[in-house]
């Protein structure tokens, strides 16, 4: 009789300590999430002014950090390639790194904003989210189709939702890199299925680089680091301009998506 008490009593506080240590537990991970929350509440308006250095990438800036120039990977997206050492120049990359480079030069406020998780991969840049006079570069570039969604990696996911419903937008406009199918998938981008399917910007080209052999189609557009700049006889820098396509008039130029240079 005894020894069948013992054993209830012990089995009773068995039952007791692995209650505990469940409750321990459970309050533990409830902790754990909610420091989680009140980090990312707290870090939620962290932005920082930067002073830009160059642009480099459609999805990589440099700038000023800390009173040293510092690579930014913009958190969340990727663009497509224009001179990576393995995958060369991919469409959309140029485009991509033009529109980049232009909205982060022209900011006369550009800031950025870590997130809760690490601040840099593994090639030593910054990984941020860019603001330029307040508008979120990669939202930007995502609502072009110059980017897609990519490397999510919790917990630095802050603003993936708001993401993905712009880029959910942009493929149903086949906005960029959405233009042929499967160009842009999970595992980055496949110039191989381009194939002979040209997108419409390329056709365009095409169709207004005929207008060489038109004599009076003498209005020039180039296309470089600063955008799609056309330059009309009277420019100053007409002469030196390399004419990638030429123009039969200054509204044509613009309905291409090229504009006047900056006087």
């Amino acid at each position: 009789m005894k020894k069948t008490s013992v054993f209830l009593l012990s089995w009773l506080l068995l039952l007791m300590m692995t209650g505990c240590s469940e409750n321990t537990t459970n309050n533990g991970s409830q902790q754990e999430e909610k420091t989680e929350t009140v980090a990312a509440e707290k870090h939620e308006f962290n932005r920082i002014k930067t002073e830009l250095s160059k642009g480099v990438d459609g999805d990589t800036i440099e700038v000023f950090y800390k009173g040293r120039p510092e690579k930014v990977r913009f958190l969340l997206v990727d663009s497509p390639e224009t001179s990576h050492p393995r995958l060369g120049k991919q469409p959309y990359g140029q485009e991509a790194k033009d529109f980049t480079t232009k909205i982060v030069e022209e900011a006369k406020n550009l800031e950025i904003e870590f997130d809760i998780g690490q601040k840099q991969d593994k090639y030593g840049r910054l990984l941020a989210y860019v603001y330029a006079d307040g508008k979120s570069v990669q939202e930007e570039l995502l609502k072009r189709g110059f980017a897609r969604v990519a490397y999510v990696y919790p917990p630095n996911t802050r603003y993936v939702d708001e993401f993905n419903l712009i880029q959910k937008q942009a493929q149903q406009e086949e906005a960029g890199i959405w233009e042929v199918e499967n160009y842009s998938r999970e595992d980055g981008f496949h110039p191989e299925v381009m194939g002979e399917s040209k997108t419409s910007s390329v056709l365009e080209t095409e169709k207004l680089s005929k207008n060489k052999k038109t004599a009076n189609c003498n209005i020039k557009g180039n296309i470089s680091s600063s955008g799609k700049i056309y330059h009309t006889p009277d420019s100053p820098w007409y002469q030196q301009t390399k004419a990638e396509v030429m123009f039969c008039s200054e509204e044509e130029a613009i309905k291409a998506g090229f504009r006047a240079p900056q006087r």
